[in-house]
């Protein structure tokens, strides 16, 4: 019998693999036995036979970036005639749309722009909840509050303390990339390492602040530093306080390489078939047991491969976005209206029902099935 056979039976018990373990099982486990203990953990964690999706816009602060990412190509250096910040007014357009079709948070992310601080930010969250009172601020990620806190010469919990207290409501898990040093010193090395990443996690589970957590693979990282990824997050989920929500999902998604200078430089290609993406998707139950939430990215694997992942672990198949703008820019083109994201939940044998950030169901708007929404897209958070 196969050394991997008793590595699923101690996944099924909830029991944490090594990253050497979950290497065995990646490289050795075919995908129809992934997937059969990939579904399996995720009625654990959810026992309902129904998929959530979620409706909200991805607006960007700014596109003025220092971090020089070799997998983006939607920064601009300071200076650049391309380069913006977004204006209240412009937030406000953006925000009435959004309550238009149905939705009430912000993805609110951008660059590291070298002249925004902590004080700029509080006063732009204060601003926005003053106008409105019940906008949910899913806003920033660790790399953006480790860029703040340089800038203010503050620590992690500081910068994360002030931000809640002026309306931040949830930190979404962007830039983890791949938790590996030698990986992010190729790909990212303006952004904050593999440690920092993580303890702005862990200050922001100390202030109970929910997180989500991210892996974006398939361009120079090996399958260890997935799988040590893997553990690093399952780590800091550990170690939240108890009341504490930590993160509340994960979700992966393939690098998208079009026109980008990771692709142009270092060779990467996304490679990632949809078969390695389901196979992804079962491991992300396997390896994080204390996860309850795991997303398919229909954005980056389209609606047939993103339905067989509801059927080797995820439970939620993401967000309709009134707007995106970082992971279309690398080539990320597929498309879906409210309609059919309702339709192909159903079609993969789920009922639909929509969510909030903290995953609590919520009614379909009034009329809002029926809204065209074709020119939006989605991004996970």
């Amino acid at each position: 019998m196969p050394e991997y056979y008793s590595l699923l039976d101690k996944a099924l018990n909830l029991e944490f693999l090594t990253a050497e373990e979950g290497l065995e099982v990646f490289q050795q486990a075919p995908t129809a036995e992934l997937m059969e203990v990939g579904n399996r953990l995720r009625y654990y964690h959810k026992p309902e036979k129904i998929a959530t999706w979620i409706i909200d816009r991805n607006s960007n602060t700014t596109n003025v970036c220092v971090a020089n990412c070799k997998f983006c190509n939607f920064y601009r250096r300071p200076g650049h005639e391309e380069a913006y910040i977004t204006s209240i007014e412009e937030y406000k357009e953006k925000i009435d749309e959004l309550y238009r079709y149905g939705g009430n948070q912000l993805l609110l992310q951008g660059g590291h722009h070298p002249d925004l601080g902590l004080d700029w930010y509080c006063k732009l969250f204060r601003e926005l909840k003053e106008l409105y009172p019940d906008l949910r601020l899913h806003a920033l990620g660790p790399p953006e509050i480790a860029h703040i806190a340089k800038l203010d010469k503050m620590s992690y919990y500081e910068v994360l303390k002030e931000l809640q207290e002026a309306g931040l409501d949830s930190l979404p898990g962007a830039g983890a990339e791949i938790l590996s040093d030698r990986v992010r010193r190729l790909i990212s090395r303006g952004k904050c390492g593999r440690k920092e990443w993580l303890d702005v996690m862990r200050a922001a589970h100390q202030l109970h602040i929910t997180t989500s957590a991210t892996m974006m693979f398939g361009h120079i990282e090996t399958d260890m530093e997935r799988m040590e990824h893997f553990v690093d997050l399952r780590e800091v989920q550990s170690e939240k306080p108890d009341e504490a929500k930590g993160f509340l999902a994960f979700i992966p998604w393939p690098f998208q390489d079009e026109g980008t200078m990771l692709k142009k430089i270092k060779r990467a290609r996304n490679a990632c078939t949809g078969d390695e993406y389901i196979r992804m998707i079962a491991m992300s139950r396997i390896m994080l047991p204390n996860i309850t939430n795991v997303q398919a990215s229909w954005l980056t694997v389209g609606k047939q491969v993103a339905q067989l992942c509801l059927h080797s672990g995820a439970n939620d198949f993401g967000s309709i976005m009134i707007e995106e703008n970082v992971v279309s820019a690398a080539g990320a083109a597929f498309r879906f209206t409210a309609e059919g994201i309702q339709n192909s939940i159903g079609e993969a044998g789920f009922e639909p029902r929509l969510r909030d950030q903290e995953y609590q169901f919520r009614e379909l708007p009034e009329g809002m099935i029926q809204q065209k929404l074709d020119h939006h897209s989605m991004i996970v958070d």
